[in-house]
C-alpha cells in the first residue's frame, strides 16, 4: 500500500508539472504569441533538446539543423507513417508528423535522456500546436496576397482612367465590381491621413462605401487614399469618416466624366488644400470661371486641332500614350505623374520630351506649359465642335482667343485682386513665370531675396485663391490671365503646315 501511494503522489507531481507545460504551450496560441519560431525554441528548452522543424523538402522552418535520414523524413511527409523514434550513439531522437493544409512537416527532436511520459506527451502536442499555427500563418498569408492582388487591381483601374482608357477599365472592373464604372461620370475624393493608418482608413474607406467606388491607395503620396465614385451617396459616406477621425481630411472634385478622371484627381487635390482650413476639414472643389470657358469654343477647337496636329502623324496608341502622360506630368511633378501611371520618372520625361519635339516647345517656359495644357485640355474637355466649313479660320492665333473682350475682363480681374498690395506682388509673380517658377532667378532679376520671391508668390495664393507653387492648372490660368493682359510675352509655337 506504501509503494502504491508514493507512486501516486509521483505522478501526482506529474501531473502538476503536465499543467504547467499545458498552460504555457496555450499561451503561444493567443494572438500575440503566435510565432512557429518561439514555439520550437520553447519546446527545446523544456525537454532539453535540439529541436528542428522540416518542411516538406526537408528545408530547415526553425530551430537548429540535425543529421536525420532522407528517405525517413520522406515517409512521414507523405503519410506512409505518423511518427519514429530512434536511439545510439548516446543520444535518443523522435520524429513526428505535423499536418499542414498544403504539405505536412516534420518535428525532430533530439536528446541525450530517453524520452519519458512527460517529454513524449510534450512532444506531441507541440506538434499539434505547430500544424494550427502553420493552418493560421498559411491562411494569413493567403489572405494578405489576395488583398495585395485586390489593391494592384484596383491601382491598376486608376492608371487604366488616368490615361483615359475607359474601355479597359471597365473590362478589368466588371470581373470584380460589375457595374462600378458603368456610369459616364463620376467625381474623384482624396482622403489625407497619417502615413501610418492609411491602410486602416482605406479599410474603412471601403466598408463607408460599400465597394461601390474604386478605393486606391495613392502610390504618389503616401498619406492619400483616392476614391473615384459615380454614387452620389459616397461624398457623405467620406465625410462621416472624416467627422469620426480628428487627423483627416477630404477634397473633393466636381462631377466629370470618366475620361477626365486625371482632370478631376487634380481638382480634389486642389480642394484637399482648402480642407485643411475648414472646420470640418472638407472642401468640394469650387466651380470658377475658367479662362477656356470665355473663349469661343468653335474657334478654341480649332486652334487646339492646329496645335496638336503634329501628333496626328502618330498611331492612335502611342498618341494617346503620349498625350495622356502629358497631361499629367504638366499637372503633376514627373515623379507623382510617373507613380500615378506605373511607370518610371524617365518614361514620363522621355515621353513629355517626344511631344516637345514634335510640338516644337520647351516645357521649361511656363508661358509654353500654360499654352499646351490649354490645348490638351479642350481637346478632351470640349465636346467635338464642327466647323461650318470643315476647316475652321486657318489664321485663328492665341492672340485672338485672349483678346476677346470676356477673357481680358477676366483677366484684369483676377491679377488686379494683387494691386492693393505695397510689396507689389504682382511685379513679383509676372517676373518669377518669366523665370519659368525658378524664384532664385527671378530674385536675381528683381535684386531681392529668393525668400522674398516665394513668401510674394505664397502670399498671391490666398488672394487669387490658386495654387501657385505646387504648379498645375491653378498656375496655368494666372499664367494665361498674364498674357491675356499683355504682362507677358506670348510664346512662340511653330505653326503647323
Amino acid at each position: 500500500m506504501a509503494g502504491r501511494a508514493d507512486g501516486n503522489r509521483q505522478r501526482e507531481a506529474q501531473t502538476g508539472t503536465g499543467q504547467a507545460w499545458a498552460e504555457q504551450l496555450l499561451e503561444h496560441l493567443r494572438p500575440a504569441g503566435r510565432d512557429v519560431r518561439r514555439v520550437v525554441a520553447w519546446l527545446s528548452g523544456t525537454v532539453g533538446a535540439t529541436v528542428a522543424l522540416l518542411d516538406a523538402a526537408g528545408d530547415l522552418v526553425a530551430g537548429d539543423r540535425l543529421p536525420l535520414d532522407a528517405d525517413l523524413v520522406t515517409d512521414i511527409t507523405a503519410g506512409r507513417i505518423a511518427s519514429a523514434a530512434w536511439e545510439g550513439q548516446g543520444s535518443h531522437l523522435r520524429l513526428v508528423r505535423v499536418e499542414h493544409p498544403s504539405h505536412a512537416c516534420v518535428l525532430a527532436v533530439s536528446r541525450q535522456a530517453p524520452f519519458d511520459r512527460r517529454a513524449s506527451d510534450v512532444v506531441t502536442h507541440t506538434a499539434q500546436v505547430l500544424g494550427l499555427l502553420l493552418t493560421v500563418n498559411e491562411s494569413a498569408a493567403a489572405g494578405h496576397r489576395l488583398r495585395r492582388a485586390t489593391a494592384d487591381l484596383r491601382l491598376a483601374i486608376l492608371q487604366l482612367l488616368m490615361v483615359e482608357d475607359t474601355i479597359a477599365a471597365r473590362r478589368v472592373a466588371a470581373g470584380l465590381w460589375p457595374g462600378l464604372l458603368d456610369a459616364e461620370t463620376a467625381c474623384v475624393y482624396v482622403v489625407e491621413s497619417d502615413p501610418a493608418v492609411r491602410d486602416r482608413i482605406a479599410e474603412e474607406c471601403l466598408d463607408r462605401t460599400r465597394e461601390d467606388a474604386l478605393v486606391v491607395r495613392c502610390p504618389a503620396m503616401d498619406g492619400h487614399v483616392i476614391v473615384v465614385s459615380p454614387r452620389d451617396t459616397t461624398g457623405e459616406a467620406l465625410r462621416s469618416l472624416v467627422g469620426r477621425h480628428p487627423d483627416l481630411f477630404l477634397g473633393g472634385s466636381v462631377r466629370q466624366s470618366l475620361a477626365r478622371t486625371a482632370t478631376a484627381y487634380g481638382q480634389a487635390v486642389s480642394a484637399l488644400a482648402v480642407a485643411h482650413f475648414r472646420p470640418d476639414k472638407t472642401a468640394v472643389y469650387a466651380e470658377r470661371t475658367h479662362p477656356e470657358r470665355l473663349m469661343d469654343p468653335v474657334a478654341l477647337r480649332g486652334w487646339t486641332s492646329r496645335v496638336l496636329r503634329p501628333l496626328d502623324t502618330l498611331s492612335h496608341h502611342t498618341r494617346a500614350e503620349l498625350v495622356a502622360t502629358s497631361r499629367l506630368g504638366l499637372e503633376f511633378t514627373a515623379v507623382n505623374a510617373a507613380k500615378v501611371l506605373g511607370v518610371s520618372r524617365n518614361t514620363v520625361r522621355a515621353r513629355m520630351e517626344r511631344v516637345e519635339t514634335l510640338l516644337g516647345t520647351d516645357f521649361a517656359d511656363l508661358t509654353v506649359r500654360a499654352v499646351v495644357h490649354l490645348a490638351l485640355n479642350t481637346q478632351i474637355g470640349l465636346p467635338d465642335t464642327r466647323f461650318a466649313d470643315g476647316s475652321g479660320d486657318p489664321g485663328l492665333r492665341l492672340a485672338d482667343l485672349l483678346s476677346g473682350p470676356a477673357v481680358r475682363g477676366w483677366a484684369r480681374d483676377l491679377l488686379g485682386r494683387l494691386d492693393a498690395d505695397a510689396r507689389n506682388p504682382r511685379r513679383t509673380l509676372r517676373t518669377w513665370i518669366a523665370a519659368g517658377g525658378n524664384a532664385e532667378r527671378a530674385a536675381q532679376a528683381l535684386g531681392v531675396h529668393a525668400q522674398t520671391v516665394r513668401e510674394h508668390v505664397r502670399s498671391a495664393e490666398p488672394v487669387l485663391e490658386r495654387q501657385l507653387l505646387a504648379g498645375g492648372t491653378d498656375l496655368y490660368e494666372v499664367v494665361l490671365a498674364h498674357l491675356a493682359v499683355g504682362d507677358l510675352d506670348l510664346p512662340a509655337l511653330p505653326r503647323p503646315a
